[in-house]
């Protein structure tokens, strides 16, 4: 209140109490006719606020002075621009650098940098952002739904297209960490930016959440069936990043039926064809341990014999397991009939490289690689998963070369010992690999674009092994994972040059790399009764193995944390590292 109005309100109501008192109590007269000598008031009618007689009541200031209440600013204090008035649930304007810390954006904090990655493959783009916290996810773009900016964005819709894309790219031996992603971006690159999706090994789920007050939406789908098919995968990729793409719109209908088209296309190559690559492939792999034409021969029998076995068990339903199991027999077969058979053709045959060349297509070296990638990568219920079949696996193999090993050991088989391999044909046996890496692309249904980078990368693995184990007289197993860095490191580079998955690089061209002479000759004794020298063969196995696996992991990484991609100027920043524990 105004003290001039304060002053005016004291004066009305001292003159109302004034002329109370003089009615009720002295009969005196009203106002102007009281003498001058009635010496004033009593000392009870005095109010706190009115002055003494005889002390002057202040002057009454003018009302414009005192415009404001005592909560005002003081005067030469500016105060800060006030924003326009809106809603509480509406985004905030531009954002100053002074402003943060200050406050979280409901769409979340700008990560810095991402504005520099959007020429990046989509794989880099979304792993900087699904590790970050919700709130400082970056909003997802103003388009929704693909030039259907009027039109809700179909939740349901958008979830399904996200799990199925996710199942295809599972289903192909993608690691956990890129299928995370890839469902990450597609939601995201739809509209939803309150996503968070599982992956696991058999299942895969989608949860959205529109706000912290209503329900979340959770899809999940189960990955029953395997196939290897990088066409396909490939194809999954250049959807994702179509998708993802900051400037190119694609609409959900057209998102469906491109996904439509991929699941309807065909294998490129035929049971035929995957058949006589399996055989060239082990007949390349004898070759490359030791063996000559008589060998290359014999061991592309045993494996397309297997090959078809393991097709015949697979049509009638057998689990994965027993088809490994059929699978590796005529390969152990073939070699005990070389023992068993005394032919002058025969004589000078290894059998070991017989066995050893049918054995190379039947190795889960993919799951074992991708095993340690999700482990690595701190997808840990998935890895553990992926070495459980990994184990599965290899006992298939073992149970049936032990079973065809036992039976020609009991009729008189005069296996030899156990020899250690050199190189003693460097130029040969680098042609092997370089065939070796070529049928592996075959089998694993690669597009043509890839087969020469992945047989090349094939050679090259195979050179630097030779020239660090055999030449330079290194450990194995550190020659091993110099030969799958450069292996990871290669592939990672191409994918990034043609923006498509690393696996159709990688997966072919470790090969020749993996230890099939080290497990056959781990069986040997076993089923010789020498147990203590099985199991130290078969562990050097398992070592060799994991020195695959790490070392194109390790390729990998480095060439994420220290190479950009094409169109990039300044580096990209890497992804959060996955933190589970300190080790205590």
């Amino acid at each position: 209140m105004l003290l001039g109005e304060d002053r005016k309100e004291q004066r009305r109501h001292r003159d109302v109490a004034a002329d109370s008192r003089r009615h009720e109590h002295d009969g005196r007269p009203s106002d102007g006719e009281e003498s001058e000598g009635s010496g004033g008031r009593p000392d009870e009618a005095h109010s706190a606020f009115t002055p003494p007689l005889g002390v002057p009541l202040p002057p009454v200031p003018p009302e414009s002075e005192h415009p404001t209440s005592e909560f005002a600013l003081p005067e030469g204090f500016r105060p800060p621009a006030q924003e326009p008035a809106g809603s509480a649930f509406s985004e905030p304007g531009e954002l100053r650098p002074s402003d943060v810390g200050q406050f979280t954006p409901a769409s979340g904090i700008p990560v810095p940098g991402l504005a520099a990655r959007r020429n990046a493959p989509w794989q880099d783009r979304m792993r900087s952002m699904v590790r970050l916290p919700l709130a400082e996810r970056p909003a997802p773009p103003e388009r929704r739904a693909r030039g259907e900016e009027e039109a809700p964005v179909p939740v349901p819709r958008v979830l399904d297209l996200t799990l199925r894309i996710g199942e295809l790219l599972l289903a192909g031996g993608e690691g956990a960490e890129d299928v995370e992603a890839a469902m990450f971006g597609i939601s995201h690159a739809y509209g939803l930016d309150r996503c968070e999706p599982t992956v696991t090994f058999t299942l895969i789920s989608v949860t959205h959440q529109p706000s912290l007050v209503d329900d979340p939406v959770t899809l999940s789908r189960t990955v029953r069936r395997r196939g290897t098919d990088y066409t396909r995968l490939g194809a999954v990729y250049r959807l994702v990043a179509d998708i993802t793409s900051e400037t190119d719109h694609l609409s959900l209908e057209e998102s469906y039926r491109r996904l439509a088209d991929i699941r309807r296309n065909r294998h490129p190559y035929s049971k035929n064809a995957l058949t006589l690559a399996s055989g060239v492939l082990a007949g390349a792999a004898a070759t490359l341990v030791g063996g000559g034409a008589t060998v290359f021969i014999l061991a592309a029998i045993g494996a397309m014999l297997g090959d078809r076995l393991a097709w015949f068990a697979s049509g009638r339903g057998l689990p994965e397991f027993y088809q490994f199991v059929a699978a590796a027999m005529p390969p152990a077969a073939m070699g005990v009939a070389v023992v068993l058979i005394h032919h002058p053709l025969l004589d000078n045959v290894r059998e070991g490289a017989v066995v050893t060349g049918g054995l190379f297509a039947l190795i889960p070296g993919r799951a074992l690689v991708a095993a340690v990638h999700d482990g690595l990568t701190g997808f840990y219920i998935t890895a553990s998963a992926r070495l459980l079949e990994v184990v599965y696996l290899v006992v298939g193999i073992v149970c049936g070369v032990l079973t065809i090993l036992y039976i020609g050991d009991q009729v008189g088989g005069d296996f030899p010992p156990v020899d250690v391999f050199r190189v003693e044909r460097p130029a040969t046996q680098l042609m092997a690999a370089v065939l070796l890496a070529l049928a592996f692309t075959v089998l694993l249904q690669q597009e043509r674009s890839t087969i020469v980078w992945a047989t090349v990368n094939g050679g090259v693995a195979w050179l630097v092994y030779g020239a660090l184990a055999d030449t330079a007289d290194f450990d194995p197993v550190f020659a091993t994972v110099v030969a799958a860095g450069l292996v990871g490191l290669f592939g990672q580079l191409m994918s990034r040059y043609q923006w498509e998955s690393a696996l159709p690089y990688v997966t072919a061209a470790i090969g020749p790399l993996l230890p099939g002479s080290v497990t056959y000759y781990g069986l040997l004794d076993i089923a010789q009764g020498n147990l203590n020298g099985g199991l130290t063969n078969l562990s050097t196995a398992v070592a060799l193995a994991l020195a695959i696996a790490i070392g194109v992991n390790l390729g990998g990484e480095l060439a994420r944390l220290f190479i950009s991609s094409p169109g990039i100027e300044t580096p990209l920043p890497g992804r959060r590292a996955a933190k589970r524990t300190r080790g205590f």
